[in-house]
C-alpha cells in the first residue's frame, strides 16, 4: 500500500460518490456488505493487476485491450508499446475504462480521463522519476527502451466501483 493518509481520503469519497449516483440496479448488486473501503481495496490492488482497457476509435467505435496495471496512489497506470492502436486511441481521445475482475470474488469497474505520465516529445509527469524506478523494479531494468518503446498513463478516475462480496476470498487471493 503506498497511498497517504490524503489518497485514500480521496479514493474512499470517489467510491462513496461513484455508488450514490449509481442506478438502483447497480446499487441492488454493489452496497456496503459487498464492496471494499478504500484502505481494504488498496491492500488488494498490489503488484500487477491485468486490466480489460476500453478505449474508442476515431470512428467512435469502442475497442477492448488487455495491460498490465498498477494500482499506485489510489489510481491505475498501465503502459502499451508507443506504436499501438491504444496509444493512438488514447492519445487523440484520452476518456478510457478499465476493470480488473478476479472470478466472482473481485469486481473494480473505474471509467475517467488517462494522462501521459512520459510523453517522448514533452515533459514528463513531475511524479515519473518515481513511477519509472518502480516499474523497472517490476519489469526490469533493461525490459525496454524506457525512452522509446514504451507510454506509461494514469487514469484520473472520475467514477469507480468495486465488487467484492467476501473480503476473507481476497486476502488469500492477494
Amino acid at each position: 500500500m503506498r497511498e497517504t493518509p490524503e489518497e485514500l481520503k480521496e479514493l474512499q469519497a470517489l467510491l462513496d460518490a461513484s455508488l450514490s449516483r449509481s442506478t438502483s440496479h447497480l446499487r441492488s448488486i454493489i452496497n456496503a456488505e459487498s464492496t471494499l473501503t478504500a484502505e481494504q481495496l488498496t491492500g488488494v490492488l498490489t503488484g500487477m493487476c491485468t486490466l480489460a482497457l476500453s478505449t474508442v476509435t476515431a470512428k467512435g467505435e469502442p475497442r477492448i485491450s488487455g495491460a498490465d496495471g498498477h494500482f499506485l496512489h489510489g489510481k491505475w497506470h498501465f503502459g502499451t508499446a508507443r506504436g499501438a492502436a491504444k496509444a493512438r486511441h488514447l492519445a487523440a481521445r484520452p476518456a478510457a475504462s478499465v476493470a480488473h475482475m478476479r472470478g466472482e470474488d473481485l469486481g473494480v469497474f473505474t471509467h475517467g480521463t488517462v494522462e501521459i505520465l512520459n510523453p517522448q516529445d514533452g515533459e514528463p509527469a513531475a511524479d515519473w522519476p518515481y513511477l519509472l524506478a518502480y516499474f523497472k523494479d517490476f519489469y526490469g531494468d533493461d525490459s525496454f527502451d524506457w525512452d522509446n518503446d514504451v507510454v506509461y498513463y494514469r487514469l484520473h478516475p472520475h467514477w469507480m466501483s468495486v465488487y467484492a462480496p467476501d473480503i476473507s476470498k481476497l486476502t488469500s487471493l492477494s
